[in-house]
Order: structure tokens, then C-alpha cells, then sequence
């Protein structure tokens, strides 16, 4: 028979429960952290001092295809569920807004290269004017080797190289 003693009821009165769609949403959530975790590489991974368990579970992942991924994915999730994900969500968020950063760079950098290359001397007075500690001379010399080996249809060497010179004074 079942004992059905008011003390018995007592201790689960104080306990809060999440409604189902307020835990779907959770768990939404840590499906999301551990997608993004797995896009991670090792070496990123071992720099975040993540359970031995979880680590390993992420490394497995990159390797799986679709049925094994979500089986894998659940286990990341119900590991997920047992540690706290604020630091890993905010250690996952500062790599993105650095991933961003290198993408603005890089494409600031290659439309400046573009620029040079196509417009020539107004270009490059704006540049100097934007960019005074940069050296004209060697700027000035890879954009005529640039044109030139695109008006020969030869490799884009000077002009890979431009790149490589305005994104170090860019910087």
C-alpha cells in the first residue's frame, strides 16, 4: 500500500518545474552549444579545460555521419546538462566576435587592394591619407607589377602580395 502522509507531500512542494516547452527550449539550447563546441578544433577544445568525457565526446562527433552525429549529439547534450555552460556560451561567443573581426579585416583589406589596383593614384592618396605610417614606394611598385600581370594573364604573385603588405599596416 502507499503511505500518504502530508510530510511526504511537503518536500515536493518547493521544488519549481519547468513547463515542457521552457525544457524543449533548453535543450535546444544545449544542442546548439554542443554543435558549436564540435565545430571547434582540438587544440581549441584542450585550451577550454572541458570534462575528460565531454572532450572526447566532441572529438567523436567530427568524425560521425548523420544517424551516429545525433546519437552523439544527445550524449553532448545530457553531459551539457550536467556541468555549467555559462562560461563554455561565453568562452563561444568571445571566438565568434574574434572570427568576425578577422572577417571585416580581410575583406576591408582585399577592397583596398581591389581599389589600388583598378583606381590607381586616387586610391592611393586616399590610402596614404587613412594609412600615413605606410611605405608609398613598395605600396606604388606591387600595384604596377599587379596590373601588369594581370594585362599579361600571369599569376596574381604582386598582387597576393599587396595583400599581404596592406593587411600588416591595416592591422
Amino acid at each position: 500500500m502507499y503511505d500518504t502522509h502530508a510530510e511526504d507531500y511537503d518536500k515536493f512542494e518547493n521544488v519549481e518545474r519547468l513547463n515542457k516547452s521552457q525544457q524543449k527550449r533548453e535543450i535546444q539550447a544545449l544542442l546548439e552549444l554542443g554543435k558549436q563546441l564540435a565545430s571547434l578544433d582540438a587544440v581549441a577544445l584542450g585550451k577550454m579545460n572541458l570534462p575528460h568525457k565531454l572532450f572526447q565526446a566532441l572529438l567523436d562527433v567530427q568524425s560521425m555521419k548523420h544517424g551516429a552525429e545525433k546519437r552523439q549529439f544527445k550524449l553532448i547534450c545530457k553531459i551539457l546538462r550536467q556541468i555549467n555552460t555559462e562560461s563554455l556560451q561565453e568562452t563561444i561567443d568571445e571566438l565568434g566576435l574574434k572570427k568576425e573581426d578577422q572577417d571585416k579585416n580581410f575583406h576591408r583589406t582585399e577592397r583596398w587592394r581591389n581599389r589600388l589596383i583598378e583606381e590607381g593614384q586616387t586610391a592611393m592618396t586616399e590610402f596614404m591619407a587613412k594609412y600615413p605610417q605606410a611605405a608609398a614606394g613598395e605600396i606604388r611598385q606591387l600595384v604596377r607589377n599587379a596590373n601588369k600581370e594581370l594585362q599579361q594573364n600571369k599569376p596574381h604573385k604582386s598582387s597576393r602580395a599587396l595583400f599581404r603588405l596592406l593587411r600588416d599596416i591595416i592591422r
